[in-house]
């Protein structure tokens, strides 16, 4: 049995964040838990979140051992990116570009 949960809009480099994502790609739910809560980057707390939703998703729809459960598929996309202006010498003003990230993950049951 899968389950899914996605994260829409974070407020996230997409290319930093799957920095964090390929280090626990294919890896079990516990083992992907524990790098994530030793992991610095700042993302790793929202990707710790959204497996721990997956997990309650799973719970949800019925699985019995989640200990089984490992990450099938995780992925970043980017989203839309914020744009904003600073000003500048002369009267200019410089494009700001912040961009957001959409997180996807599955998880799936060990047969």
């Amino acid at each position: 049995m899968e389950s899914s949960a996605k994260l829409t809009f974070a407020r996230l480099s997409p290319r930093k964040t799957r920095l964090v994502v390929d280090m626990i790609r294919g890896r079990g739910v516990e083992n992907a838990l524990n790098i994530l809560r030793f992991s610095p980057q700042p993302s790793a707390k929202l990707v710790s979140k959204l497996i721990q939703s997956a997990v309650a998703n799973a719970e949800q729809k019925g699985v019995n051992d989640i200990d089984r459960m490992f990450v099938k598929e995780i992925y970043v996309n980017e989203g839309a990116r914020l744009k904003r202006f600073l000003p500048r010498a002369m009267g200019r003003a410089s494009k700001i570009r912040k961009p957001t990230s959409h997180i996807h993950v599955v998880l799936a049951d060990k047969k």
